[in-house]
């Protein structure tokens, strides 16, 4: 009898090895249709041209990214990251963005990966429950100087990145793997999505890239426990740091003379039979070449947690067209999806506390970077008095259109009168992006109190025209801030 394992080994490929004459069924070549398509399509990722709209939305997502990093490198976890990198030596040939430290590439790997993560602030692939900008961008930077790259290699090694990581916990199952595994889809999604792009901008082979996958999936680690994490460091580690880093070591083990497994995604003890016997081998490939993963990645508006995305979006609609003042409010009534709402409510994170959010967008009519950062701010009585009087609410049929993550929000006054305002597509989603204008805008924001208007300007301009660029380290003054 053939036992569940065995199925996964034979079954799991039929979808795939239809397409492949009969005698390719012979048990040690089960596994070569999707590996060989996996694989060559990896190595020949760098000389592969990208659609006008897909090398749009790259540029978009690495914008996002290196403002995400540049503004997480004040933020505590950032400050302690980049101490950590000035404490040790080795060969100086990768930026720490954000400061003045120049250090070893899997060093900077890592510390570039908690700066992108460090908060909020970054985008999110909902399909496959990742957030692959702050994986891909850091670490085909710290490959990319490594071996000085153009920018146009660049923009592809972070294109398969993306197209990479997403699809490795689309195959796992994310929902069963968190859930019932207890795994974070985040750092699973990110090993193998850092490894590409680290990989492609090493130049791997197809033949390279196998080995590649192999020393990604053997580092792939991370579990659910980040949930308990109260100041946002562990998860900076579990979502971005560690992945980073893992996949850049990988690409530099390999590309040095390291070799592996062959497959790592078959036979005896292989990485889905580790991680998820109910996995789908065949969506590691599907779609490959055809359907992009950043066009099917979002980038969030405000620098919070993607469930309050919508709840400000409804928020700032109410105020614009009702001028109303804080002393007028009643009661402020949110729905969310309960799932949603479990993961916002009441956080002792300032980015992550709805309530709080609500109280911070009632007084200040919006909520910036500095506001949804200001740990202190929680305990100040006037914004304690407004998130008095917020109520979150689960609703059970916004979790049934999961995964649209919507909002409601009703505002009572203290005359009766009821304004309300729902959201079904938070901007930023694929479903309601942002304008290069605004993606641009979100990232001066972000970065010029730290670069200063020129160096920012300058930066954003390089970065929509990396084709232009002949060595990635070109960008290294735009990045770097010296720190007393």
């Amino acid at each position: 009898m053939m036992t569940r394992r065995d199925l996964l080994r034979c079954a799991g490929w039929l979808p795939v090895l239809a397409a492949f004459p009969r005698n390719s069924c012979r048990a040690p070549e089960v596994s070569d249709p999707i590996m060989s398509r996996l694989s060559t399509y990896m190595g020949e990722a760098a000389n592969h041209p990208l659609p006008d709209d897909v090398l749009e939305k790259i540029k978009e997502h690495t914008l996002d990214t290196v403002g995400a990093m540049i503004s997480g490198s004040q933020l505590p976890v950032g400050r302690r990251a980049i101490q950590f990198a000035s404490e040790y030596g080795g060969e100086k040939m990768a930026t720490v963005v954000g400061s003045n430290v120049v250090c070893s590439p899997v060093e900077a790997a890592l510390v570039n990966g908690l700066l992108a993560h460090a908060d909020e602030t970054n985008d999110v692939h909902r399909p496959s429950r990742s957030q692959p900008g702050s994986s891909a961008v850091p670490a085909a930077l710290a490959a990319g100087e490594r071996f000085g790259i153009t920018g146009t290699h660049f923009l592809r090694a972070v294109a398969l990145g993306y197209d990479i990581g997403p699809r490795v916990t689309i195959a796992l199952g994310p929902s069963a793997l968190a859930a019932e595994g207890h795994k974070s889809t985040f750092s699973i999604a990110g090993v193998f999505g850092a490894s590409a792009a680290a990989g492609c901008a090493a130049g791997l082979n197809a033949q390279q890239m196998r080995w590649l996958l192999d020393y990604a999936a053997q580092q792939a680690s991370g579990i659910e426990a980040w949930r308990r994490d109260t100041d946002h460091m562990e998860k900076s580690f579990v979502f971005a740091g560690m992945p980073t880093r893992s996949g850049v070591t990988a690409a530099l083990l390999v590309s040095s003379g390291w070799n592996g497994v062959d497959d790592i995604f078959s036979g005896p003890d292989n990485f889905l039979l580790a991680f998820a016997p109910q996995a789908d081998p065949a969506k590691l490939v599907e779609k490959l070449g055809e359907r992009y993963e950043v066009t099917r990645s979002d980038i969030k508006k405000w620098s919070v947690g993607m469930p309050i995305q919508a709840t400000l979006d409804a928020l700032e609609i109410l105020l614009r067209r009702h001028p109303i003042n804080p002393e007028q409010i009643k009661e402020v009534r949110v729905r969310l999806a309960s799932s949603l709402a479990a993961n916002v409510n009441n956080s002792s994170s300032p980015d992550l506390c709805l309530q709080h959010l609500v109280a911070v967008m009632l007084k200040d009519k919006t909520v910036s970077f500095q506001a949804a950062h200001d740990k202190e701010r929680m305990q100040d009585p006037a914004i304690l008095a407004l998130r008095s009087r917020v109520n979150l609410i689960s609703d059970e049929e916004f979790e049934r259109r999961m995964p649209r993550w919507e909002a409601t929000v009703e505002i009572v006054l203290q005359d009766g009168t009821l304004l309300t305002q729902h959201v079904e597509d938070p901007r930023g989603t694929v479903e309601n992006p942002m304008t290069r204008d605004e993606v641009a805008a979100k990232a001066r924001g972000l970065m010029e109190p730290v670069l200063g208007m020129a160096v920012c300007d300058r930066l954003i301009e390089r970065i929509f025209a990396l084709e232009e660029t002949k060595n990635i380290r070109e960008l290294r003054p735009l990045i770097s801030v010296n720190r007393v």
